[in-house]
C-alpha cells in the first residue's frame, strides 16, 4: 500500500547546528508500507565549513548514497519512482499519532537501557543521561493525548517492536558491535532534534490545537547537548579500526528502514 501524507514532504535531513550534524527523519510524500524513501540533505547552519570528522564525512557519505537523484542530483544514487497522481492525501488521526509516539517510546526505552548495560561499560558511559532521553517525556504525551482526545492507548506495534529488537540484538553481541549500535544511536536521537521537530509542529497544528508536546522539549540548549554527544561519538570513532568504522557506516540502511519506518504510522500504516 502506498500513501500520500498530509504532513507534506520530507525525509532524512542532514543538518548541522553549532557543529552537531545529524540526519533527521520526517515523513515522505510517498512511502511504501514496507520501507520509507528517505531524504538526507546537508546543512551547515548558514556557513560553509570543511567537514573533517567521521560523522560529517564518512557517515554522511553513506547516507547521501541512499538519496534519490531528485533529492540530491549530485550525490543521489537511487532512481526516482513516479508518484501516483490519483491517490487522495491521507489525513493523520489522533490514533495514528499515538501509535507513532508509542512505538517511538519503545525504541527510546531500548536505547536508554542499552547504554546502561554493564557489559558495554565503560565504552557507553558517556551516553547515559545525556539530556536527549525521550521515554519519560513521551509517557506524559501519550497519557495526555489518550485522555484529552479519548483515544485508547495502543499497544506497541510491529514497527517499533522490530526496530527495538534489532538494536537490542546488536547490543547483546557485546562490545564488538558497538560501532554498529552507535550508527543507530546517533542517527535516531539526532533525527528527532531537527526534522523530528518539524513533524511535531505539523501534528500540533493539525491535531493538538498547536500544543507543543514534551517530546519536543529539552532541559537546556538542545544544540549544546547535541554538540556534547557528537563530540563523544567522534572521540570514540577516532579510536576505531577501519573495520569498525565500516561496521558503523554499513548500518546506515538499517537505520533508514527502522527509524524511518515508524513514521509510516503518520500516513495510516497500521
Amino acid at each position: 500500500m502506498k500513501f500520500i501524507s498530509a504532513i507534506s514532504s520530507a525525509a532524512l535531513i542532514l543538518s548541522s547546528t553549532t557543529g552537531a550534524s545529524a540526519f533527521t527523519i520526517i515523513s515522505q510524500r510517498s512511502i511504501s508500507s514496507s520501507s520509507s524513501q528517505l531524504n538526507h540533505h546537508p546543512g551547515m547552519g548558514g556557513q560553509t565549513l570543511e567537514a573533517t570528522g567521521f560523522i560529517d564525512t564518512e557517515l554522511r557519505g553513506a547516507a547521501m548514497k541512499l538519496h534519490t537523484k531528485m533529492q540530491s542530483p549530485k550525490e543521489g544514487k537511487v532512481e526516482d519512482k513516479p508518484k501516483p497522481a490519483d491517490v487522495e492525501p491521507y489525513v493523520t488521526t489522533h490514533l495514528d499519532y499515538l501509535k507513532f509516539l508509542v512505538d517511538s517510546q519503545h525504541v527510546y526505552q531500548a536505547f536508554e537501557e542499552i547504554v546502561e548495560m554493564e557489559e558495554l561499560s565503560p565504552e557507553l558511559n558517556d551516553f547515559i543521561n545525556t539530556g536527549l532521553e525521550r521515554s519519560q517525556r513521551l509517557e506524559k504525551d501519550i497519557e495526555f493525548i489518550s485522555g484529552e482526545y479519548d483515544v485508547e492507548r495502543p499497544e506497541v506495534g510491529s514497527l517499533g517492536e522490530s526496530y527495538a529488537k534489532h538494536i537490542r540484538d546488536i547490543a547483546s553481541k557485546g562490545k564488538e558491535e558497538i560501532p554498529e549500535f552507535m550508527c543507530h544511536f546517533y542517527n535516531y536521537y539526532f533525527a528527532h532534534t531537527a526534522g523530528g521537530r518539524m513533524i511535531g509542529k505539523k501534528m500540533a497544528s493539525m491535531l493538538l490545537e498547536k500544543k507543543t508536546l514534551e517530546f519536543y522539549k529539552w532541559d537546556g540548549n538542545v544544540n549544546e547537548i547535541k554538540g556534547t554527544v557528537k563530540a563523544s561519538i567522534e572521540k570514540m570513532a577516532a579510536e576505531w579500526s577501519r573495520e569498525q568504522k565500516d561496521m558503523c557506516i554499513n548500518a546506515t540502511m538499517d537505520v533508514f528502514r527502522g527509524g524511518g519506518g515508524i513514521n509510516a504510522y503518520l500516513g495510516g500504516h497500521h
